[in-house]
């Protein structure tokens, strides 16, 4: 292959994503059958069947049993928003959203006590084995699940005191920075890093995405004089939501 050719998959992959783009295959319209492609395009079985898997990888198109494969709705994407510190009271990036009046998000928890993996020991800063607090997240927004998060907290920082729950007792939700000062924990510093992977099955299914559908994940670290107290994976999916910062210039 020279410099600028494309496999014919690619090629009939490429103009096929064309037509759902401008239009021209609108959502919900039945994707042309293998034996159209082939013979639209002059290309074998196998090559129809490869451009059908990358339009599906790339959430384009759907399979719908016993029906055929579906052109998908494509969603405005929606910001989820990242801020920085707004100082002592404020609450969590989400709920800060959800307090306009507009607002339709909900969310509900469930914690319970864990022994570290070795990647959340590595990050924690802890051995492996180690106890934790473990808590997990679903977020929805009008009824729709929009954000899954999973949170670990070592319970040598946070055992056996008032904020060892993060969703309960006096400063139940508050979140981590005041959690912490609570128990004279100061926080000063939140390292955040943000990459794609393909999602989880388990995530997908929360979700409500099809398998191969990429997720974005927020991998955070909360920082007490340059120890880990609370690390986090919050994962949204990457069709319909994008990940907004908004940080205060110093």
């Amino acid at each position: 292959m020279t410099f600028g050719e494309q496999p014919a998959y690619l090629r009939v992959a490429g103009d096929l994503r064309k037509k759902i783009t401008d239009g021209s295959l609108p959502p919900h319209t039945r994707l042309p059958s293998q034996a159209r492609i082939r013979e639209e395009y002059g290309v074998s079985d196998t090559v129809a069947l490869e451009a059908r898997k990358v339009l599906m990888a790339e959430g384009l198109v759907e399979g719908r049993s016993g029906s055929g494969t579906y052109v998908r709705e494509r969603p405005n994407p929606r910001s989820v928003a990242r801020t920085g510190f707004r100082g002592p009271g404020t609450s969590t990036p989400f709920r800060q959203e959800q307090a306009a009046e507009s607002a339709r998000g909900t969310w509900e928890s469930r914690s319970e006590q864990a022994d570290a993996g070795a990647e959340v020991a590595e990050r924690l800063a802890v051995r492996v084995g180690d106890r934790v607090m473990c808590t997990k997240y679903v977020f929805r927004d009008a009824g729709e699940v929009m954000m899954l998060s999973t949170s670990w907290e070592p319970l040598a920082v946070t055992g056996r005191t008032p904020v060892m729950l993060p969703e309960e007792g006096p400063l139940g939700g508050c979140g981590v920075v005041d959690r912490m000062a609570a128990i004279d924990v100061i926080v000063d510093n939140v390292a955040e890093e943000v990459g794609a992977r393909p999602g989880l099955a388990e995530e997908l299914l929360a979700l409500g995405g099809v398998p191969g559908h990429v997720v974005l994940v927020v991998q955070r670290t909360y920082y007490a004089s340059g120890r880990p107290v609370e690390t986090a994976d919050i994962v949204v999916p990457a069709d319909r939501y994008r990940i907004a910062y908004h940080l205060p210039v110093r």
